[in-house]
C-alpha cells in the first residue's frame, strides 16, 4: 500500500477510536446527570402535613393519583395542602383528581391554594378541597367544558385528495377530520358536552356550598381574578401557602411546626424546570400547538390565546 493509503486507514480508525470514547462520554455524562438530579429519597416517617403538586395541563397521571390515595391512608399525613398552578386538562383526568382530592378530605383537612392560573380542570380539582385559596391575581374560573376538532375537507378536495369510511353507525365518526359534523352529529356531541357540564356545575355547587342556578350564572366559560372569584364564593380567602398553614393551625388544630412534606417526592432537575421561564415557555408551547392540534376529546381547559 502507499503512504497517502495507509494515512487515510489510520485516519478512519482514528475517527472510529473517538466516536467510541465520544459515545461513552456522553453516557457518562447523562449517568452522572441521572445521579445528581435523581428522585430525592427522604424519611417520610413521622407526623407531616402532606402536599401535592397538581401543574400544568392534566392529563392521566396514575403515580400522582397513587400518590394522593396514599395521603388517605397514612396517619402520619396529618392534613394535605394541594397546590395548583394549571388551566386544565381533560375532563376524566380532572374528575380523577377531584375525586383523589374529596377522598382525602373525607378522613382529613384539606386546603387547595391556586397560584397563576387555577383555571377549568384546575379549579375543579381545587373544589374538591373545603378551603381555597388564591392570590388576588390568580386566573381562575373558567368553568365549562368543550369539544375541538378540525375539519379539513375543502383542504383535501383542492389538492384532490379524497377520503371514505365505512361505519358502524351514523355517529362514529362524528366529529371527523375529512368532512363537516352532519346536523345529527353536531345534536349527539353538544348533549355530550352538555352533560359534562352539568356534572361539572354539580360538582362547583356542593362543594362550593352555591344555589346550582347561581352557579350556572357564574359557569358560562369565563375567567375570574382571584379576587374577583373571592366576591362570588368561588375560592374562600385571598393567600398563599403559609396562609393555608395558619388556617390548618387555627381551625384545625395542625400545630405549624409540623414539616410539609410532597406526597409525590420529584426529582431535583424536575423541580428545577418549575422554577425556571422553561415552564412558562413550555406551556406557551403546549397552549399554541398540543391543545390546538391534538384537541380530540372533551376538555376541561382555559386557552388564553384564543377568543370566542
Amino acid at each position: 500500500m502507499t503512504l497517502e493509503t495507509d494515512l487515510l486507514i489510520d485516519r478512519r480508525r482514528l475517527k472510529r477510536r473517538l466516536l467510541v470514547w465520544r459515545v461513552i462520554a456522553v453516557i457518562a455524562v447523562l449517568a452522572c446527570i441521572g445521579v445528581a438530579f435523581g428522585t430525592n429519597r427522604v424519611d417520610v416517617s413521622g407526623p407531616h402535613v402532606a402536599r401535592v403538586r397538581i401543574t400544568g395541563e392534566i392529563g392521566d397521571n396514575r403515580k400522582l393519583i397513587e400518590a394522593i390515595a396514599a395521603v388517605a391512608k397514612d396517619d402520619s399525613a396529618r392534613a394535605m395542602v394541594v397546590t395548583i398552578n394549571s388551566p386544565g386538562g381533560t375532563v376524566g383526568a380532572s374528575e380523577a383528581l377531584y375525586i383523589a382530592i374529596a377522598e382525602v378530605a373525607a378522613k382529613k383537612p384539606v386546603v387547595a391554594v391556586m397560584g397563576g392560573v387555577a383555571a377549568s380542570g384546575g379549579y375543579m380539582a381545587a373544589i374538591a378541597a373545603p378551603r381555597i385559596y388564591a392570590r388576588e391575581s390568580t386566573i381562575t374560573g373558567s368553568i365549562g367544558v368543550m369539544l375541538s376538532s378540525f375539519e379539513a375537507s375543502g383542504l383535501l378536495g383542492k389538492v384532490g385528495i379524497g377520503a371514505e369510511t365505512l361505519t358502524s353507525g351514523a355517529m362514529k365518526d362524528q366529529p371527523s377530520l375529512t368532512h363537516p359534523i352532519s346536523g345529527p352529529g353536531r345534536t349527539v356531541l353538544q348533549a355530550l358536552v352538555m352533560d359534562l357540564y352539568d356534572q361539572f356545575v354539580e360538582k362547583v355547587a356542593l362543594g362550593r356550598k352555591i344555589d346550582l342556578a347561581k352557579v350556572r350564572e357564574l359557569a358560562d366559560g369565563r375567567v375570574y381574578t382571584g379576587r374577583q372569584a373571592l366576591r362570588v364564593g368561588l375560592i374562600d380567602a385571598i393567600g398563599g401557602e403559609a396562609d393555608a398553614r395558619g388556617w390548618l393551625a387555627a381551625e384545625k388544630g395542625i400545630a405549624a411546626s409540623l414539616p410539609t412534606r410532597d406526597a409525590l417526592r420529584r426529582g431535583k432537575l424536575e423541580a428545577l424546570l418549575d422554577d425556571t421561564p422553561g415552564e412558562f415557555f413550555g406551556g406557551v408551547l403546549k397552549t399554541l400547538f398540543s391543545q390546538r392540534v391534538k384537541l380530540d376529546g372533551a376538555m376541561a381547559l382555559w386557552q388564553p390565546f384564543e377568543t370566542n
